[in-house]
């Protein structure tokens, strides 16, 4: 069943997520600040509004991919948004999002938080999920319009945990980056190229998967045996990270934070056990 909606905001994701839904036969009405960018999408079937109030005028549903929340508020502040449904796919902190489904509660809106687990291109390809979180009832009575741009994982009502669970997502995913960056840096100071790195690269990057199950075990049990590897050995390899950067004039920011990371460990008294006692250090103190 076709469902008409309306989407606000057309960087490449806003763009891939209409050209998806406009594939699976969902009439949809489009804007942006700069009009230029709905042209192509016009092209295919979507409908131009003119204004933002055109364009949520024009549906129940409003499909929100912005920069950020703040951008929710400039664009709909003004606006009669009474009786929509709000899917705000943009990325901000799940402190904002719950002060967002409060500001639009006020306004007679309800807000269905989510976030985008893949890049533009392969929105609505296979492997693409989305999180979402907020009143089931307005998750489950859009779902099936949803779906096409990637399976929906309903985290449950509280707002903020798509946002929560986006974030960590991104987390990880920022980090593994920044760490494949800076171990090619330290290679080329020796005239290798990326390129002949990228073998040892790729066994390491295939290789993480393998200490998720430990992970998940030892900080679900609260027991982090070090029998095989401890905080001690593993901080003296963040020293010896370090100290390969600064000798390569590397900027050691990134590995100086692990090496932090480390040492704190030690001095809670971690030192003898796995590096995933580490989480002991990461995790918000008691009280």
């Amino acid at each position: 069943m076709s469902t008409p909606l309306t989407v606000i905001g057309l960087g490449p994701m806003g763009q891939a997520m209409v050209g998806k839904f406009l594939a699976h036969g969902h009439p949809t009405t489009v804007w942006n600040r700069t009009a230029s960018r709905a042209d192509a999408l016009v092209e295919k079937g979507a409908t131009r509004a003119a204004t933002p109030q055109e364009a949520l005028e024009a549906n129940k549903l409003i499909v929100l991919s912005l920069t950020d929340y703040a951008a929710m508020y400039d664009i709909l502040g003004d606006q009669t948004i009474a009786g929509k449904t709000i899917v705000n796919l943009s990325s901000d902190t799940p402190e904002q999002t719950l002060k967002a489904a409060a500001w639009l509660a006020e306004r007679g809106a309800e807000l269905l938080a989510g976030g985008v687990m893949v890049p533009a291109p392969l929105v609505g390809e296979e492997g693409a999920y989305v999180f979402y979180s907020g009143p089931k009832e307005v998750f489950e009575a859009h779902q099936d319009t949803l779906k096409v741009i990637g399976r929906t994982d309903y985290l449950g009502e509280d707002h903020s945990l798509a946002q929560l669970f986006y974030q960590a997502q991104l987390d990880y995913f920022l980090t593994t980056l920044a760490g494949m960056l800076h171990s090619i840096a330290l290679v080329k100071t020796a005239g290798v190229t990326a390129a002949q790195f990228a073998p040892y690269l790729r066994d390491n990057a295939e290789s993480m998967t393998m200490y998720l199950d430990e992970t998940v075990r030892d900080i679900d049990r609260g027991e982090h045996p070090g029998d095989l590897a401890n905080i001690l050995m593993m901080g003296a390899t963040a020293d010896h990270v370090v100290g390969a950067s600064e000798a390569t004039g590397v900027d050691a920011e990134l590995p100086k934070a692990v090496q932090s990371l480390y040492r704190r460990g030690i001095e809670a008294g971690h030192g003898r056990d796995n590096w995933t006692a580490l989480y002991n250090v990461m995790k918000p103190s008691a009280g």
